[in-house]
């Protein structure tokens, strides 16, 4: 399992993807509604669907990397 993702990039790397996800959703949140209350919500739903989508996206590419 020398070729694993998660070991070539190393778990720092993944840091730089906070504040992408967080502008992307507070933006989209905020095309969609105009009470900061509902936008705070909104981004912070849309943002837990990024992560999971994230997330997803990451254990297919390691099960990938196994196989192979």
């Amino acid at each position: 399992m020398d070729n694993l993702v998660l070991a070539v990039l190393g778990a720092e790397d993944f840091w730089f993807a906070v504040p992408l996800i967080l502008s992307v959703s507070f933006v989209y949140a905020a095309t969609r509604h105009e009470l900061i209350g509902e936008v705070l919500s909104h981004a912070f739903r849309i943002g837990v669907w990024i992560v999971g989508f994230m997330a997803a996206v990451f254990v297919v590419l390691q099960v990938i990397a196994w196989l192979v």
